[in-house]
């Protein structure tokens, strides 16, 4: 998956590179930077540190991962925040991410873990060093291929908006049934006509002339179209290319060009609402795209609930759906 959360110790992550978030002096700290420097081997990293020291704020620099899974250290200096300051300290927080994601790409890297630079004893507040982090990766990666990770210790270390998580929490409380009180999904609207029709036989006077035939768009939502060439279409039918979705979908080019073949290949649930995320579908033609790869959204179903949630109040944005679903301990949306 390009971009991924992760609770996870950065130490023990099998990706090309870890970042560290150092010091200027490239010196070994505490927190995250004393763990990497100990699980990597400290006298030696430290004497490959000494060799590159010092870096201005902002930049990075690279040694080996010696005892470490990562190939690659990649050491950056983030910023001490300042409030007084707040425009040069994104701007250097900022640099830090970009600086480290361009020496990735330039050792051939196609994984790299970051922590939340910065958000520690340099005292960036943790939702705004996140929307730094999130923009910087989002930003790089569309240009770019590379598996990145932001791996966080515990949801104290990772604040989504007050507002939106309340909002979110809201619509679950209202929507979300638990496996003793399941609530009927919502049934489609050819699904309510069709029992209507059972329940209300058309009399004499109903029998009018056939009404207007329908538009091509609406005729191929009803057809047994294959998932594959259903997405296709909705593609061309929403101007935009294959790069910008499986892009903004937060899946691989790999997995997308799996996908657009067909061959028998079916992506999963969470995938396919990546996808319906990044063409910006209602909830209607998400229910039509799932339905032909035989899901469906459910209201016993925490994830489903809260995707359904971003859905309905067409905020495709899947970065920020990401965040609130990790925060819910649920799996994210993208390829796998």
């Amino acid at each position: 998956m390009p971009f991924t959360i992760v609770r996870q110790d950065i130490t023990h992550m099998q990706v090309d590179a870890i970042v560290n978030a150092a010091n200027t002096e490239l010196l070994m700290g505490g927190g995250v930077c004393g763990a990497i420097f100990n699980a990597a081997g400290a006298a030696q990293l430290q004497a490959a540190c000494n060799k590159l020291s010092p870096i201005e704020t902002g930049k990075a620099a690279v040694t080996p991962g010696f005892n470490l899974p990562a190939k690659f250290i990649i050491h950056a200096a983030g910023p001490v925040y300042s409030r007084w300051h707040k425009k040069k300290s994104e701007e250097l927080l900022r640099s830090a991410y970009t600086e480290s994601l361009k020496l990735a790409l330039e050792n051939n890297c196609e994984s790299i873990a970051f922590p939340l630079i910065s958000s520690g004893i340099y005292g960036y507040p943790k939702d705004e060093a996140l929307k730094v982090a999130v923009s910087a990766i989002k930003d790089f990666l569309n240009d770019h291929d590379m598996d990145v990770y932001l791996a966080v210790f515990d949801k104290s270390s990772f604040n989504v908006s007050k507002k939106l998580l309340g909002d979110v929490k809201s619509y679950i409380d209202q929507k979300y049934a638990d496996a003793h009180h399941q609530e009927r999904r919502r049934l489609l609207d050819t699904e309510s006509k069709a029992i209507y029709r059972e329940q209300n036989p058309p009399t004499f006077s109903a029998l009018m002339p056939a009404a207007a035939p329908k538009r091509l768009d609406d005729m191929l939502m009803e057809m047994d179209v294959p998932f594959n060439i259903t997405l296709l279409s909705l593609i061309d039918k929403k101007g935009k290319t294959d790069a910008e979705v499986y892009k903004k979908a937060n899946i691989s080019r790999k997995l997308f060009s799996k996908i657009r073949t067909g061959n028998g290949y079916m992506p999963s649930k969470r995938t396919i609402l990546a996808l319906a995320i990044a063409l910006e579908l209602s909830l209607r033609e998400t229910d039509d795209l799932l339905e032909r790869a035989g899901y469906a959204l459910s209201h016993s179903q925490k994830f489903d609930v809260i995707v359904e949630y971003f859905i309905i109040n067409k905020i495709y944005d899947i970065f920020e759906i990401n965040q609130v679903l990790f925060t819910y301990d649920q799996p994210l949306l993208g390829g796998n």
